[in-house]
């Protein structure tokens, strides 16, 4: 087996919830209307796991609208195979090993997808209207897909997590690669940001409290808390279905909104509950075992224009002590960037692509883009108001800190991308010999017509 190839496709399913492809991920839960027909089965059985021709034919669809026109390797269905066996092998071996992941995980993995795809395309009813199903039904027709993804990449990190790459190996990996097969790298940048979020103020706290309580005092005087919800809540899955949001299990929804909801008996309503996203009201429907279903009204203070000003003000300030070198903008980042995923990367921005910090143009954010285009390397932009992934104001400051014109592949200007590539074969190479290791201990049965693709075997 291809150690490249195979570490990619591996990957893929982690990947595309990382990548620019990620709305190739939620296109996998089916989107109504006319597609090509094709007879779906089982083609590989890993103990309780299956592999679908269908997991395997879009598969091969994504590498074709990649490959732009360009053919594809003869044999690449059976490395897309190959791949897709060793995903169940690790979900099966999860699962003997009792490996799991948390649901609070999955669901916000879920949510911070849900929320790009949304993005993306603009709006919860765009993405309703393109899908012809509920926000709600997309959710749960991903979850399983996502958490499988998750358990898969912990699989991963256990088993060739801690795997490292020396300068020495880099440049010998770099000097095995034939000179006219180097590849050629259009202009890419790096950029940082530091995000101080537009928090509302005490008086608009108080707005929305007074307001909720107003609220269940209608419901406790006999008002219709669906009709309420539909009316109110700012919930907008939910509130469509009176803000009921189906069966949960524990630690499945935030703490607090789980807590207050387990304090209720059927019919109960519960006093105004905060969390992350805002204020609650909720109305236990059910419990059944360690599952309960319940509704909602959510109300978000709303950020003024003062509270967008305040934001500004504290990254002016913090600007001018990076641009005087009292701090270093990496520093500042990880200090007081609230996002949290380039905060602890010194602020810098991830290529959704490979995880470096070399980003394509053309896979910039418009709005970054466009600061950034006629910024000199090493400037810092002026705080500029934007919303987060979440739906939440703030302000951020973008540094520009590298800007490499068009080249072909080289030690100097791409280590950090040679050093990844160097790392994801030794990588490999711990994932075959743990292939290899484990393929004995569970079963696998392969459909005839793929007997040729020799997926148990670990070189082709």
């Amino acid at each position: 087996m291809t150690h490249l190839f195979r570490f990619a496709a591996l990957l893929l399913l982690a990947v595309l919830a990382f990548g620019s492809t990620e709305a190739q991920t939620l296109a996998g839960v089916g989107r109504s209307g006319p597609a090509r027909q094709t007879v779906d089965g089982i083609i590989v059985k890993v103990d309780n796991q299956i592999v679908l021709r269908s997991d395997l034919d879009g598969i091969y669809q994504q590498q074709l609208q990649q490959a732009e026109g360009k053919p594809l390797p003869p044999d690449i269905q059976c490395k897309i195979l190959q791949s897709l066996t060793l995903n169940k092998l690790l979900l099966a071996k999860a699962e003997t090993d009792s490996v799991v992941v948390e649901d609070s995980q999955v669901n916000n993995e879920l949510n911070r997808r849900m929320n790009y795809f949304i993005q993306q395309i603009g709006s919860e009813k765009k993405l309703e209207e393109y899908y012809n199903k509920p926000l709600r039904q997309l959710k749960e027709e991903l979850r399983i897909q996502v958490k499988e993804q998750l358990v898969q990449q912990k699989m991963q990190d256990q088993i060739a997590g801690k795997v490292t790459v020396t300068p020495r190996e880099v440049r010998q990996f770099f000097g095995k690669i034939p000179k006219d097969s180097l590849p050629y790298y259009s202009t890419e940048v790096e950029v940082g940001q530091i995000v101080k979020l537009a928090k509302p103020d005490e008086k608009a706290e108080q707005a929305v409290l007074a307001k909720m309580n107003d609220l269940r005092a209608q419901v406790l005087a006999g008002a219709d808390f669906a009709a309420l919800a539909k009316q109110y809540s700012e919930d907008p899955v939910s509130a469509k279905d009176g803000g009921n949001l189906g069966f949960f299990k524990r630690k499945e929804l935030v703490p607090e909104y789980e807590a207050a909801s387990l304090r209720l008996e059927p019919g109960g309503l519960s006093p105004i509950v905060k969390s992350q996203f805002g204020y609650h009201l909720i109305q236990l429907i059910e419990k059944k075992g360690d599952s309960y279903n319940t509704r909602h009204i959510l109300m978000k203070p709303v950020s003024g224009g003062a509270d967008v000003d305040a934001a500004s003000a504290a990254l002016l300030k913090l600007r001018s002590r990076i641009q005087h070198d009292s701090i270093t903008f990496a520093k500042a980042a990880k200090d007081m960037s609230e996002d949290k995923e380039s905060g602890a990367n010194g602020g810098l921005l991830a290529n959704r692509r490979d995880g470096s910090s070399y980003i394509p143009l053309d896979q910039l954010d418009p709005a970054i883009f466009f600061t950034i285009d006629t910024m000199k390397v090493g400037r810092i932009s002026q705080p500029l108001p934007y919303r987060t992934d979440d739906g939440k104001d703030a302000v951020r400051i973008i540094w520009l800190k590298s800007n490499t014109p068009p080249h072909q592949a080289n030690l100097k200007d791409d280590y950090q991308k040679i050093a990844l590539a160097a790392l994801n074969q030794k990588k490999n190479k711990a994932l075959d010999e743990w292939f290899l290791r484990n393929r004995g201990t569970v079963f696998i049965e392969v459909d005839p017509e793929y007997a040729g693709c020799k997926v148990l075997d670990t070189e082709q």
